[in-house]
Parts: C-alpha cells; sequence; structure tokens
C-alpha cells in the first residue's frame, strides 16, 4: 500500500461528533461520551475509506492566537466565553464536551494515533505546515473552507470536505477549487479576505462578495496586484471598487496574515511524532478495550482497533 499522510483538523470533528450524537451517551458516572464515540467512528471509517498509512490529529494549542487577535481584534471575538490575560482565551465550549476533551486524548494516544499542536498556533497552522512539506501524498480532514488553501494536484494534496456529514464526504482538489470558487487554491486566502468570513470574525470588504472577489483575482491575480492597481489610474480599475478597496485600507494591510496558514511552523517529522498508523497490541490494546466497557464506548473501540489492524 502507497504511503499516504491524513490530517486531522481535530476540533472540528470532535464538535461535529457532539453535536451529531445525543449526549445522553455517557459513561456509567454520568460524563458523556457522545463526542469520544463520534469521533472514533470517524478515524476509524476515514482509515478504512482512504486507506492513510500515516495520521497526524492536528490540535489546536491556542484556538484563537494573539498575534491574530493584535491584528483583527474582532477575530473569533464572538466565540470568546472568557479573556484571559496571561493565557490563550477561553473559547465557548458546551461542558458536556469540555469534559471529553482529556478523554479523547487519552484514547487517541493509546491508540498510537499522533496528536501534534504548536503553542501560539492553531490546527490550520499544524495542518498548512505538514500539508505544505509532506513528501508523500496527503488528505486534510476538515469541514473549515480556509484549508483549502493546500490544495495541489501536482503534490497530491486534498482536501476531505465533512461540512455536510460523514455520509456525504466531499473530496476536494485544486480542480473542485477553481470549478466552485473560481480561484486558485494559492489564491483562496485572498478571495477569503476580500469576501470576508462571518464565522471567523473576518468583515471582508464591503460590498465584494464572491463573485466580485473571483473576478477581481482572475483579471488582477493577487490580492497585492489588486491594491497596485487601485493606485493606477492606467490600471482599468472601475471606480467603485477603488472605492471600496480605499474604504477598508486598514483592513486589507492585516487581514493577509490573519488569513492565511502559517506553513513554516518548526513541528516533529511523522517519524518522531508516531504518525505511522500501526495495530495496537499489547498493554495498550487490553486498557483500550477495558476503557470500552468502563466508558462505555460501545463499538467505536473495536471499529478503531479493525481499522488500525488492517495498517499491518
Amino acid at each position: 500500500m502507497p504511503d499516504r499522510l491524513m490530517l486531522l483538523d481535530t476540533a472540528s470533528l470532535y464538535f461535529r461528533a457532539f453535536f451529531g450524537m445525543p449526549d445522553t451517551v455517557r459513561r456509567p458516572d454520568g460524563t458523556p461520551v457522545n463526542a469520544v464515540r463520534g469521533l472514533l467512528d470517524m478515524i476509524s471509517r476515514l482509515a478504512t475509506d482512504y486507506r492513510p498509512t500515516h495520521l497526524v490529529a492536528c490540535w489546536d494549542d491556542d484556538w484563537r492566537p494573539q498575534w491574530r487577535v493584535d491584528l483583527i481584534p474582532t477575530y473569533k471575538s464572538h466565540r470568546v466565553a472568557e479573556v484571559m490575560a496571561d493565557a490563550p482565551d477561553i473559547e465557548v465550549v458546551p461542558d458536556a464536551l469540555e469534559a471529553q476533551l482529556p478523554m479523547i486524548r487519552e484514547v487517541l494516544g493509546l491508540a498510537g494515533l499522533a496528536i501534534v499542536g504548536a503553542a501560539g498556533h492553531e490546527a490550520d497552522d499544524v495542518v498548512g505546515t505538514y500539508a505544505s512539506h509532506a513528501a508523500l501524498p496527503v488528505d486534510v480532514v476538515t469541514g473549515d473552507r480556509d484549508l483549502f488553501q493546500v490544495c495541489d494536484d501536482g503534490r497530491q494534496v486534498r482536501v476531505i470536505y465533512t461540512a455536510r456529514g460523514m455520509r456525504n464526504l466531499e473530496v476536494v482538489t485544486e480542480e473542485t477549487v477553481v470549478a466552485k470558487y473560481r480561484v486558485l487554491p494559492q489564491q483562496y486566502a485572498d478571495y477569503a479576505t476580500l469576501r470576508g468570513d462571518a464565522s471567523d470574525g473576518l468583515p471582508g470588504v464591503a460590498g465584494i462578495g464572491e463573485k466580485t472577489a473571483a473576478s477581481l483575482l482572475l483579471k488582477y491575480g493577487t490580492l497585492e496586484g489588486l491594491l497596485e492597481a487601485a493606485e493606477d489610474d492606467a490600471s482599468g480599475l472601475a471606480g467603485p471598487v477603488r472605492a471600496k478597496l480605499a474604504a477598508a485600507a486598514d483592513y486589507l494591510k492585516v487581514a493577509p496574515a490573519v488569513v492565511r496558514l502559517v506553513r513554516n511552523l518548526e513541528l516533529p517529522g511523522l517519524e518522531e511524532a508516531g504518525a505511522r498508523l500501526r495495530p495496537v497490541t499489547g498493554n495498550q490494546r487490553a486498557e483500550l478495550e477495558r476503557l470500552a466497557t468502563d466508558w462505555n464506548l460501545g463499538g467505536s473501540v473495536p471499529r478503531l482497533l479493525d481499522a488500525l489492524d488492517r495498517t499491518a
């Protein structure tokens, strides 16, 4: 089986698992386990259907990095539960999900699945770094369109997009991005900057929506090229568009750094991270099987073990 790396946008998946299964699924002590069960089932299916040989669960060590907030204060501000002075702000996470995060990390660790985060950065940046430098084909699993930036048909990097649910996964390639958004993946960050993204607190440029953003990037190539055209009276750029860009000048100076993925983090290599998938054996397998009963994880653990057994 040829080597293939799978990168999980883990928070995207465990949020989807939590809201996709009732939190009445609980351990005997009353702690919910719906997100744990759902995430394990997702990984089992992904491993079975897409046959990765390596997998990294990319983690949000900082879901709202201060350096991004310093540039755009509204960045994810609507998702802040508590502002912290000397630590990352606390995200709005249901208590029933928060209680499951340590369990998720424990179970993934027992299964031998690599978990990698980076101080001061989001899981997206971890994905961006691995996807940009991997020497093997890559599948990125996410429900976040921002990660379309990494699609690269030449390097065999694609996104397994979960927005319509695990039963309706969409394989997004460079060709898909062009067909759907009329921009190249390498233009996607500029496209998102122009149109904005309410889910991330990015205002965009007032009056420039998806179609206009795509047409401007088709003509001028990059945001930088577009802004240069706005300063050039001979460029042919329409006056109303110039006015809209001028009104958003302060935002456009800082937004690209917020929207673009970081691709140069110092991360452990795949071997160092323990990314190669292997069957779970010995004490770790026995402990997982024990937790399957003690934590009421049902068939999710046997399904994961079976999927990993097939990687031998």
